[in-house]
Protein backbone atom coordinates (compact mmCIF):
# COMPACT_ATOMS: atom_id res chain seq x y z
CA UNK A 1 0.00 0.00 0.00
CA UNK A 2 2.11 3.57 -1.36
CA UNK A 3 2.86 6.85 1.02
CA UNK A 4 -0.14 8.02 2.65
CA UNK A 5 -1.97 6.57 -0.11
CA UNK A 6 -0.49 3.17 0.76
CA UNK A 7 0.09 2.34 4.49
CA UNK A 8 3.45 2.57 4.25
CA UNK A 9 4.91 4.38 7.39
CA UNK A 10 3.16 2.82 10.43
CA UNK A 11 2.55 5.01 13.13
CA UNK A 12 4.30 5.01 16.22
CA UNK A 13 2.10 3.91 18.62
CA UNK A 14 1.49 0.17 18.77
CA UNK A 15 -1.89 -2.14 18.75
CA UNK A 16 -2.20 -4.93 20.25
CA UNK A 17 -4.17 -7.63 19.52
CA UNK A 18 -5.57 -11.22 21.38
CA UNK A 19 -3.55 -14.49 20.55
CA UNK A 20 -4.65 -16.87 18.31
CA UNK A 21 -3.74 -20.20 16.91
CA UNK A 22 -5.45 -20.87 13.39
CA UNK A 23 -5.56 -24.83 11.99
CA UNK A 24 -4.81 -25.50 8.30
CA UNK A 25 -5.35 -29.13 8.48
CA UNK A 26 -8.63 -31.04 8.07
CA UNK A 27 -11.48 -31.38 5.79
CA UNK A 28 -12.07 -28.82 3.63
CA UNK A 29 -15.57 -29.08 3.13
CA UNK A 30 -17.91 -26.37 4.68
CA UNK A 31 -21.37 -28.13 5.89
CA UNK A 32 -23.84 -26.84 8.31
CA UNK A 33 -22.12 -28.10 11.43
CA UNK A 34 -19.84 -25.17 11.51
CA UNK A 35 -20.61 -21.50 10.57
CA UNK A 36 -18.37 -19.29 8.87
CA UNK A 37 -17.30 -16.97 11.57
CA UNK A 38 -17.69 -19.50 14.33
CA UNK A 39 -17.67 -22.80 15.24
CA UNK A 40 -21.19 -24.20 17.21
CA UNK A 41 -21.77 -27.55 18.57
CA UNK A 42 -24.30 -29.76 16.72
CA UNK A 43 -27.15 -31.18 17.79
CA UNK A 44 -27.46 -34.98 17.10
CA UNK A 45 -30.07 -34.28 14.79
CA UNK A 46 -28.05 -31.74 12.63
CA UNK A 47 -25.39 -34.42 12.72
CA UNK A 48 -27.89 -37.28 11.19
CA UNK A 49 -29.37 -35.18 8.89
CA UNK A 50 -26.03 -34.51 7.11
CA UNK A 51 -24.63 -38.20 7.51
CA UNK A 52 -28.33 -38.94 5.65
CA UNK A 53 -27.11 -36.42 2.76
CA UNK A 54 -23.46 -38.06 2.60
CA UNK A 55 -24.86 -41.39 1.99
CA UNK A 56 -27.20 -39.87 -1.24
CA UNK A 57 -24.89 -37.34 -2.73
CA UNK A 58 -21.51 -36.42 -3.19
CA UNK A 59 -20.59 -32.62 -2.52
CA UNK A 60 -19.67 -30.20 -4.72
CA UNK A 61 -18.10 -27.53 -3.76
CA UNK A 62 -16.85 -24.09 -6.19
CA UNK A 63 -13.55 -23.03 -6.31
CA UNK A 64 -11.77 -19.49 -8.23
CA UNK A 65 -8.54 -20.03 -9.18
CA UNK A 66 -6.27 -17.86 -10.81
CA UNK A 67 -4.77 -18.07 -14.66
CA UNK A 68 -0.88 -16.65 -14.60
CA UNK A 69 1.63 -16.40 -17.58
CA UNK A 70 5.04 -15.67 -16.34
CA UNK A 71 6.89 -13.12 -19.09
CA UNK A 72 9.11 -14.47 -21.06
CA UNK A 73 11.76 -12.24 -23.51
CA UNK A 74 10.33 -10.03 -26.50
CA UNK A 75 6.83 -10.37 -24.83
CA UNK A 76 4.87 -7.51 -25.10
CA UNK A 77 1.31 -7.40 -23.00
CA UNK A 78 -0.33 -7.22 -26.50
CA UNK A 79 0.79 -10.39 -27.35
CA UNK A 80 0.04 -12.01 -23.77
CA UNK A 81 -3.49 -10.60 -24.37
CA UNK A 82 -3.70 -12.43 -27.16
CA UNK A 83 -2.61 -15.68 -25.98
CA UNK A 84 -4.79 -15.71 -23.19
CA UNK A 85 -8.31 -14.27 -23.89
CA UNK A 86 -9.65 -14.57 -20.78
CA UNK A 87 -7.42 -11.54 -20.10
CA UNK A 88 -9.81 -8.84 -21.94
CA UNK A 89 -6.95 -6.98 -24.02
CA UNK A 90 -4.01 -5.34 -23.33
CA UNK A 91 -5.57 -2.41 -21.25
CA UNK A 92 -7.08 -5.06 -19.30
CA UNK A 93 -4.49 -7.27 -18.55
CA UNK A 94 -2.07 -3.99 -17.68
CA UNK A 95 -4.81 -2.52 -14.87
CA UNK A 96 -4.90 -5.78 -13.36
CA UNK A 97 -1.43 -6.00 -13.03
CA UNK A 98 -0.36 -2.29 -12.81
CA UNK A 99 0.96 -3.24 -8.93
CA UNK A 100 3.59 -5.81 -10.60
CA UNK A 101 4.45 -4.06 -14.17
CA UNK A 102 4.58 -0.08 -12.55
CA UNK A 103 4.14 2.78 -14.53
CA UNK A 104 4.73 2.09 -18.03
CA UNK A 105 2.75 -0.61 -19.36
CA UNK A 106 5.51 -1.05 -22.50
CA UNK A 107 8.07 -2.28 -19.51
CA UNK A 108 7.65 -5.58 -18.69
CA UNK A 109 10.93 -7.50 -17.51
CA UNK A 110 10.97 -11.40 -18.76
CA UNK A 111 10.29 -13.40 -15.38
CA UNK A 112 7.42 -11.77 -14.18
CA UNK A 113 3.76 -13.44 -12.86
CA UNK A 114 0.89 -11.99 -14.47
CA UNK A 115 -2.15 -12.59 -13.32
CA UNK A 116 -4.42 -13.30 -17.07
CA UNK A 117 -7.89 -14.19 -16.01
CA UNK A 118 -9.59 -16.49 -13.50
CA UNK A 119 -11.65 -19.95 -13.51
CA UNK A 120 -14.14 -21.92 -11.84
CA UNK A 121 -13.52 -25.46 -10.99
CA UNK A 122 -15.58 -28.03 -9.25
CA UNK A 123 -13.78 -30.26 -6.55
CA UNK A 124 -16.16 -33.11 -5.89
CA UNK A 125 -15.66 -35.32 -2.31
CA UNK A 126 -16.81 -38.66 -2.17
CA UNK A 127 -20.25 -39.67 -0.21
CA UNK A 128 -17.89 -41.77 1.98
CA UNK A 129 -15.35 -38.77 2.77
CA UNK A 130 -18.36 -36.20 3.06
CA UNK A 131 -19.97 -38.69 5.65
CA UNK A 132 -16.75 -38.71 7.89
CA UNK A 133 -16.48 -35.35 7.80
CA UNK A 134 -19.75 -34.79 9.90
CA UNK A 135 -17.88 -36.19 12.79
CA UNK A 136 -14.92 -33.98 12.35
CA UNK A 137 -14.42 -31.51 14.96
CA UNK A 138 -14.71 -27.95 14.36
CA UNK A 139 -10.95 -26.81 15.38
CA UNK A 140 -10.00 -29.06 12.05
CA UNK A 141 -11.62 -26.29 9.99
CA UNK A 142 -9.81 -25.43 6.94
CA UNK A 143 -9.82 -23.05 3.65
CA UNK A 144 -9.22 -23.72 -0.07
CA UNK A 145 -5.93 -22.33 -0.91
CA UNK A 146 -7.26 -19.39 -3.15
CA UNK A 147 -8.19 -15.72 -2.50
CA UNK A 148 -11.40 -16.80 -1.39
CA UNK A 149 -10.26 -19.04 1.21
CA UNK A 150 -7.68 -16.79 2.32
CA UNK A 151 -10.11 -13.99 2.67
CA UNK A 152 -12.19 -15.96 4.68
CA UNK A 153 -9.59 -17.69 6.42
CA UNK A 154 -8.22 -14.09 7.05
CA UNK A 155 -12.04 -12.31 8.34
CA UNK A 156 -11.92 -15.50 11.02
CA UNK A 157 -8.83 -14.33 12.33
CA UNK A 158 -9.85 -10.92 12.19
CA UNK A 159 -13.33 -11.73 14.28
CA UNK A 160 -11.07 -13.33 17.02
CA UNK A 161 -9.09 -10.56 17.22
CA UNK A 162 -11.36 -7.77 17.06
CA UNK A 163 -10.61 -6.31 13.92
CA UNK A 164 -13.63 -5.18 11.47
CA UNK A 165 -13.88 -5.68 8.58
CA UNK A 166 -15.87 -7.37 5.42
CA UNK A 167 -15.17 -9.87 2.34
CA UNK A 168 -16.38 -7.16 0.30
CA UNK A 169 -14.10 -4.74 1.20
CA UNK A 170 -11.04 -7.05 1.28
CA UNK A 171 -12.06 -8.43 -1.87
CA UNK A 172 -12.32 -4.79 -3.32
CA UNK A 173 -8.81 -3.45 -1.91
CA UNK A 174 -7.01 -7.21 -3.08
CA UNK A 175 -8.33 -6.32 -6.52
CA UNK A 176 -6.98 -3.11 -6.70
CA UNK A 177 -3.77 -3.28 -5.23
CA UNK A 178 -2.58 -6.54 -6.23
CA UNK A 179 -5.01 -8.20 -8.37
CA UNK A 180 -5.44 -11.13 -5.95
CA UNK A 181 -1.27 -11.95 -7.36
CA UNK A 182 -0.04 -13.11 -3.47
CA UNK A 183 3.49 -12.53 -4.67
CA UNK A 184 2.67 -8.95 -6.12
CA UNK A 185 5.84 -6.78 -5.51
CA UNK A 186 5.86 -2.61 -6.36
CA UNK A 187 9.53 -1.95 -7.26
CA UNK A 188 9.21 1.11 -8.92
CA UNK A 189 7.36 3.55 -6.76
CA UNK A 190 8.64 6.05 -3.59
CA UNK A 191 8.28 3.07 -1.24
CA UNK A 192 10.36 1.01 -3.28
CA UNK A 193 13.22 3.93 -4.10
CA UNK A 194 13.34 4.18 -0.57
CA UNK A 195 14.35 0.55 -0.28
CA UNK A 196 10.69 -0.84 1.31
CA UNK A 197 8.90 -2.11 -1.82
CA UNK A 198 5.05 -3.02 -1.12
CA UNK A 199 4.53 -6.76 -1.18
CA UNK A 200 1.73 -9.19 -1.10
CA UNK A 201 -2.20 -8.77 -1.68
CA UNK A 202 -2.91 -5.45 -0.12
CA UNK A 203 0.67 -4.24 -0.70
CA UNK A 204 2.12 -3.28 2.60
CA UNK A 205 5.68 -2.48 3.22
CA UNK A 206 7.73 -4.60 5.50
CA UNK A 207 7.53 -1.75 8.64
CA UNK A 208 3.73 -1.48 8.29
CA UNK A 209 3.40 -5.53 8.20
CA UNK A 210 5.64 -5.79 11.17
CA UNK A 211 4.20 -3.08 13.37
CA UNK A 212 0.37 -4.42 12.64
CA UNK A 213 1.36 -8.65 11.91
CA UNK A 214 -1.19 -10.22 14.03
CA UNK A 215 0.40 -13.08 16.27
CA UNK A 216 -0.68 -16.78 14.91
CA UNK A 217 -0.15 -15.62 11.43
CA UNK A 218 2.34 -16.02 9.21
CA UNK A 219 5.99 -13.37 9.84
CA UNK A 220 6.10 -13.50 5.79
CA UNK A 221 4.45 -10.83 4.25
CA UNK A 222 4.42 -12.86 1.13
CA UNK A 223 1.86 -15.44 3.19
CA UNK A 224 -1.96 -14.25 1.85
CA UNK A 225 -3.31 -14.55 4.92
CA UNK A 226 -1.21 -12.85 7.08
CA UNK A 227 -0.63 -10.00 4.49
CA UNK A 228 -4.63 -9.34 4.17
CA UNK A 229 -4.69 -9.72 8.03
CA UNK A 230 -2.09 -7.36 9.20
CA UNK A 231 -3.40 -5.37 6.36
CA UNK A 232 -6.61 -4.66 7.84
CA UNK A 233 -5.20 -4.50 11.05
CA UNK A 234 -3.29 -1.07 9.62
CA UNK A 235 -6.22 -0.02 8.19
CA UNK A 236 -8.60 -0.41 11.26
CA UNK A 237 -5.94 1.74 13.54
CA UNK A 238 -6.11 4.40 10.54
CA UNK A 239 -9.40 4.48 8.76
CA UNK A 240 -11.67 2.25 10.77
CA UNK A 241 -11.88 -0.39 8.41
CA UNK A 242 -10.44 -1.52 5.51
CA UNK A 243 -14.38 -1.15 4.12
CA UNK A 244 -13.37 2.48 4.69
CA UNK A 245 -10.30 2.47 2.13
CA UNK A 246 -11.92 3.49 -1.23
CA UNK A 247 -8.35 4.05 -3.30
CA UNK A 248 -4.44 4.36 -2.48
CA UNK A 249 -4.17 4.07 1.43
Amino acid sequence: MPVRGKHRRPKTSTLTRGMIAVGTSGAALALPLVSATGAHAATPTQVAQVAQVAKTAAVTTPEVQLLTYKVAAGDTLSTIAQKNPTSGGWKKLYEANRAVIGANPALIRPGLTLTVGTKTVKSTTSSSTAKAITTTPASATTYTNNLDGWIKQSLDIMAKSGIPGTYNGIYRNVMRESSGNPLAINNWDSNAVAGTPSKGLLQVIDPTFNAYHVAGTSTNPYDPVANITAACNYAAAVYGSIDNVNGAY
